[in-house]
């Protein structure tokens, strides 16, 4: 089915792309997975190239483009070349963050961050997830006391992405323990504020370059012109922006999905078993025909939300229903094409292994997909309630 999401300046942001991609990280990308942490050189390259900040306006560095089509080309070429940890790295900037600033942001705030991390010198975090609360956020523990014209921050998160890295990160954080969910608030924290240390660069299963670490605040000072957004909406804040987030990794499953289903197809027409093509086994035909009908199925419905998420209308629980369902295939779909290409899909030597480590985590972050079906589950159960 022919697909209609993109017009000229998208091809042609795409040729822009490719020759990044050729020229910055497909020389690089071993070294970066071996060494398990990407050069800061290649965000300072994405920032000249026009690739970071795109929807910051033009004023604050960025390209002013809020055109959500634009990162999903980006997403699609990366995927190509299997750079899952970069994308999850700028994901994190320019999905997550990038959007947190612009929204809620003062115009000093913007001023004085937004221009490093369209140049691709700063890089930044989002601090959310503690050893005691993942998914369940409302059980965080840091703390955020006023003091003054300051704020004193306390406590510890873990599975941060470009924790080591980064240069900026916004944290949530209780500054009304009575308050429940109402008693939250995002600060912004410097690299070089006292008390603000790295733990460890956890070493995960898969995405080895894209670093993720424990951060830990102790009695950290942090100025009350740092805080984002309103205070006591910080919670609020993160449900309010969280289809953005899990847009993002949807649209990055479908692209990985994509790519190893035309690269497993590849093999399976190359490779010979008994004499004959494997794609000539009918076990094979029929398992390539379900994977690849399902992958066009959801590659219509994601397409359709990344028009509903640019015209501001993609529901919280539209964007739930992207990413259980295509984190759940990309996982099924990577397992099913290493297995199709046998003892070779366990090598390194051919992209679909490493595609199936860095799959695992993608049903987890973000909200896992037990969390994501709750979030349709409570909006049935409410529509059936109101009826």
């Amino acid at each position: 089915m022919q697909r209609t999401l993109y017009d000229q300046d998208h091809e042609d942001f795409r040729d822009v792309v490719r020759e990044f991609v050729a020229r910055e990280v497909v020389p690089h990308q071993e070294r970066w997975e071996t060494e398990r942490l990407i050069d800061r050189g290649v965000w300072t390259a994405a920032g000249k190239q026009g690739l970071l900040g795109l929807a910051a306006p033009e004023e604050y560095g960025g390209g002013g483009q809020a055109d959500f089509r634009y990162r999903t080309v980006m997403m699609e070429e990366f995927a190509g070349i299997g750079a899952a940890s970069l994308g999850s790295g700028f994901s994190v900037q320019d999905d997550i963050v990038l959007p947190y600033l612009l929204d809620l942001g003062t115009e000093e705030q913007k001023r004085r961050w937004v221009a490093g991390m369209c140049a691709g010198e700063t890089v930044t975090a989002i601090a959310m997830t503690e050893p005691g609360a993942g998914s369940d956020l409302q059980g965080i523990r840091t703390t955020a006391v006023r003091d003054g014209d300051m704020w004193v921050l306390d406590g510890a998160k873990t599975f941060i992405s470009n924790g080591i890295q980064a240069d900026l990160v916004i944290v949530l954080a209780r500054t009304d323990p009575a308050a429940g969910a109402r008693g939250m608030s995002l600060f912004v924290v410097e690299r070089d504020m006292p008390g603000f240390t790295r733990g460890r660069k956890l070493d995960k299963i898969g995405l080895h370059a894209q670093d993720t670490a424990e951060l830990f605040f102790d009695s950290v000072c942090v100025p009350a012109t740092h805080l984002l957004g309103t205070e006591g909406r910080g919670f609020m804040h993160l449900m309010e922006r969280l289809p953005r987030e899990r847009m993002s990794i949807a649209v990055f499953a479908q692209c990985v999905t994509e790519t190893t289903l035309d690269q497993t197809l590849d093999y399976c027409t190359d490779r010979t078993a008994f004499g004959r093509p494997v794609a000539d086994f009918q076990h094979s035909r029929f398992l390539l025909a379900e994977l690849t009908t399902e992958a066009d199925i959801t590659r219509v419905y994601l397409d359709r939300a990344i028009e509903a998420l640019n015209d501001g209308e993609l529901t919280a629980v539209d964007a739930a229903k992207a990413k259980w369902w295509a984190t759940e295939l990309q996982t099924k779909t990577v397992d099913r094409c290493l297995q199709l290409h046998g003892g070779y899909g366990y090598t390194a030597e051919y992209p679909v292994g490493r595609a199936y480590l860095d799959a695992r985590i993608q049903t987890i972050y973000g909200g896992t997909t037990e969390i994501m079906k709750e979030i349709i589950g409570r909006d049935l159960a409410a529509g059936r309630t109101a009826r």
